[in-house]
């Protein structure tokens, strides 16, 4: 188990009215799977891979990320526990257009401050794993959409992270970049990685291990798929 929620819920706060975007939540993220989230715009599936990314704390409930009750963490403790256990892949590649796509999957293990040939290394081999080391002096710019999204994914798997977190990853492709980026995805929780996909696409149904539905905060298991 990567990650477990019980009765995680949260609420916002916009001027005098309260917005629960998460119902009270209880469900776990298993190793070697990977989890589809799927709901319309506005449900909560974003709130849910937020909350699993660290990146907001729970209103209520507890969450544990790798084995850590993130409410329990300081700011710090969060960022350390992101850099080294989560990789996170965005709808819009979020690439840094002056580097070359091998510096872009260098830049978290710079942060980490590995030595130059660490950093190398484990460069080209997530390189390798996409299909794109020929790529490597390319620009975001000379790729395509697809190609763009596979060097995010090797820049969220350089550091060999336990949960992998997709933000609507394939809305931007065509259908045959589509499914280039899910097999890779797909490939990736068959050899042990916990992969998350927020989607509002039932096209990717057929790339999932598990599906969970986000209808107005609410989260339920998708058996008929």
């Amino acid at each position: 188990m990567v990650a477990k929620l019980e009765g995680v819920s949260k609420l916002y706060k916009v001027g005098d009215q309260e917005i629960m975007a998460l119902q009270p939540t209880t469900m776990s993220i298993q190793e070697g799977e990977l989890l589809l989230i799927i709901g319309p715009s506005g449900s909560g599936k974003t709130t849910l891979l937020s909350l699993l990314g660290c990146v907001i704390y729970p209103s209520t409930g507890n969450l544990w990320v790798d084995g850590q009750e993130v409410g329990k963490l300081n700011e710090r403790q969060l960022a350390r526990l992101r850099l080294h256990t989560i990789g996170f892949v965005f709808q819009n590649f979020n690439l840094l257009a002056p580097l070359s796509a091998e510096d872009n999957v260098m830049m978290p293990l710079r942060l980490q401050g590995l030595s130059g040939g660490e950093v190398r290394t484990r460069t080209e081999e997530a390189l390798s794993m996409v299909g794109m080391l020929d790529r490597r002096r390319s620009l975001p710019k000379q790729l395509s959409g697809g190609q763009q999204q596979r060097i995010a994914i090797a820049r969220a798997l350089v550091t060999n992270p336990k949960l992998i977190l997709c933000d609507e990853p394939t809305a931007s492709l065509d259908k045959d970049s589509m499914g280039v980026v899910m097999e890779e995805l797909r490939d990736l929780a068959d050899n042990g990685k916990s992969v998350c996909v927020v989607t509002h696409d039932p096209r990717l149904k057929a790339y999932a291990h598990r599906i969970v539905e986000v209808n107005n905060g609410v989260v339920s298991p998708l058996d008929d798929f």
